[in-house]
């Protein structure tokens, strides 16, 4: 390793782009090259014209959810790579006191939404948003911003310093000095990895503000108890399983969950993987953007994004992804590797404007002001690091001359691993161990089409009716033909967003007919959530939205004489008089007291309002085969 002051005292001096990243304890890397704007992630420029493969650093903005067909404001942020054409390491200390320290002065600074103001947002979303079906969680974000007026290089050096210095258990700490931009960060949050085919996610949810004088098992054991923390975790694994299950051949698996501690925060983690042979852009593109920062559904996240922010994203929510030529290239496989944490926790400098974005996760249990205090909790590390608020000191041990103690981790106390662990005892053991049948499923042979009505549960859906030996494809609403509905040998109509009353929606309306047109061709129909609940309408069952809503929640039902444990994300139900049996000519599976349809079965099709494909169906798997031998059967059951 070489000596890291004259290279970085030319970097403050001249204008090239450079950007530094402390990936492991010991060392931060500072890469340097030439910068590309590019305007789709199939253009980054991952080989030289001569098809040399080469590192590229790309700050993929948020506006790239276009690409996915998304909305969202789109402010022109470009994608912006750094070609590396020199990638040097240094050791951490002696880089560290290389930089520079002195304290940058900030002027004008606060939030672009005052508390009050946030807090009437969150319940607007749970009312108008989450209440009407339109998803089970958001993220809405706010901007922390102040003037300031000091060399934007050296702003970047000295906040990279601090962040090094007093925040700790980032997966990346980074300055990313481009011309007229710059981004300083320490992201707790790896979105996508992919090394060697194997593809890596790390949702991570739930955040615990460190109490004054720190966290302590007791304080971090009662923040493991709540329900709208558990919950939160639990959906946003869903969501990036969905991702997970679309770019990998063999669904996703999950480990954890575990704890990522950091200066003033603890959150709570799960680790997914799966193998890909997906080329790196392909698999960023299909996991924009993460639902930690976004929400769920995806789709209709960015649409309620796009209705309760004022203004753009910018980089926030995206990643900054680095591709790395494999060490060994083999015919047919991808040539690069891909690292890419969530851009977060992040300060931005552009022309004297300095911006922290920061969001809360809004749930069907979010209490107003307590968001608030998580987008303050979760700005102030960086806020810290900048100076605009005061930062964490250690406190002083009582013998001055004592060795500083190493810090302790919560993880490792025997009852915070076992509250932990509890928490899979909820999960379906499909999503926890490693998934194999296929061929010698019950199914096999056999071949379904998969409706997406904008929920890609059905990704997850997929992968399952596929353990079950089914051949799947998986077809958009808006362009499944007619021939495909009448003439696949199972059609599957998905869940997705939204009231299933809407028929003036042109996407309840195409799903209302695609529903009614496989029921009259007499062949096998499986109708999941809001397919089912149209369904239902279709056989004269009431439809209503719930007192409050299902999203994210595990119920033990009777499934036609069966126990099942089964996730729900919905808003509105079917549902009988309690005691009904039989409705229109199909068996109802309902809620003995408040006649909610769980499920209906009748000649050649079946349905169920719950998402059999959750991690938190635990019998999901059992009751999938269970209803699609239902809706193959010929005759009335």
């Amino acid at each position: 390793m070489s000596t890291p002051a004259p290279s970085l005292a030319s970097l403050v001096a001249s204008d090239a782009p450079f950007a530094l990243i402390a990936r492991d304890p010991d060392t931060v890397e500072l890469l340097t090259g030439d910068v590309v704007d590019v305007d789709l992630l199939g253009d980054i420029p991952l080989t030289a014209p001569d098809g040399t493969p080469r590192e590229v650093l790309a700050l993929v903005p948020y506006r790239q959810v276009r690409e996915r067909g998304f909305i969202c404001h789109d402010d022109g942020a470009p994608l912006r790579c750094l070609v590396v054409t020199d990638h040097a390491s240094f050791p951490r200390d002696e880089l560290t006191a290389a930089l520079p320290d002195a304290t940058i002065p900030l002027a004008d600074a606060g939030f672009d939404i005052d508390d009050e103001d946030y807090a009437d947002i969150v319940r607007r979303v749970i009312a108008d948003e989450i209440g009407r079906g339109e998803g089970a969680n958001f993220v809405i974000r706010r901007d922390f911003t102040a003037s300031v007026d000091a060399d934007p290089r050296t702003a970047a050096l000295t906040w990279f310093r601090a962040l090094l210095e007093h925040e700790h258990g980032a997966y990346w700490t980074f300055a990313i000095v481009t011309d007229g931009h710059v981004a300083v960060g320490a992201s707790p949050e790896a979105h996508v990895s992919a090394h060697e085919g194997v593809v890596t996610m790390n949702p991570i949810s739930g955040t615990f503000r460190h109490p004054e004088g720190g966290a302590t098992a007791e304080s971090l054991s009662a923040f493991l108890e709540s329900t709208k923390e558990t919950e939160e975790l639990f959906m946003v694994v869903d969501e990036e399983l969905k991702m997970m299950s679309a770019v990998c051949t063999d669904g996703g698996r999950i480990t954890g969950p575990r704890l990522k501690e950091m200066s003033r925060l603890t959150h709570t983690e799960y680790v997914l993987r799966g193998r890909s042979r997906l080329d790196p852009r392909d698999i960023l593109r299909e996991t924009m953007f993460a639902p930690t920062v976004t929400g769920s559904p995806m789709q209709n996240a960015c649409t309620v994004i796009a209705r309760h922010e004022p203004s753009p994203r910018g980089y926030y929510s995206g990643v900054a992804a680095l591709f790395t030529p494999r060490a060994s290239q083999v015919q047919g496989e991808p040539t690069h590797d891909l690292d890419a944490p969530i851009l977060i926790r992040t300060a931005y400098l552009v022309d004297g404007a300095l911006r922290v974005p920061v969001g809360a996760t809004l749930v069907r249990h979010s209490d107003p002001y307590g968001e608030v205090g998580e987008t303050h909790g979760k700005a102030a590390g960086v806020l810290g690091a900048i100076g605009a608020v005061p930062r964490d000191t250690p406190v002083p041990a009582e013998d001055d001359d004592a060795p500083t103690q190493p810090r302790v981790l919560l993880a490792e106390d025997p009852e915070i691993a076992a509250r932990l662990a509890s928490r899979n005892v909820r999960l379906a053991e499909f999503w926890l161990n490693p998934q194999d049948g296929g061929e010698r499923g019950p199914f096999a042979g056999r071949h379904a089409v998969v409706v997406d009505a904008e929920d890609r549960f059905t990704t997850m859906l997929a992968h399952q009716l596929r353990h079950l030996g089914l051949e799947v494809s998986i077809a958009p609403w808006n362009t499944v033909t007619d021939e495909k509905v009448v003439g696949a040998e199972l059609l599957v109509c998905g869940p997705g967003p939204g009231d299933p009353r809407q028929s003036s929606a042109p996407r309840i309306a195409r799903m209302r007919e695609v529903v009614a047109m496989r029921r009259a061709s007499g062949r096998p129909l499986l109708a999941v959530c809001l397919s089912h609940q149209i369904l239902a309408d279709g056989l004269g069952v009431d439809l209503a939205p719930l007192e409050r809503p299902h999203q994210g929640v595990q119920l033990s039902v009777d499934v036609f004489g069966e126990p099942a444990s089964i996730g729900f994300y919905n808003t509105f139900t079917a549902s009988v008089r309690p005691g009904t049996t039989r409705v229109g000519g199909a068996e109802v599976a309902a809620d003995p007291d408040t006649g909610a349809v769980y499920a209906l079965r009748g000649p050649g099709f079946a349905s169920v309002q719950g998402h059999l494909e959750s991690i938190l169906s635990r019998d999901g798997l059992r009751t999938l085969e269970r209803l699609v031998t239902d809706a193959f059967a010929p005759t009335e059951v």
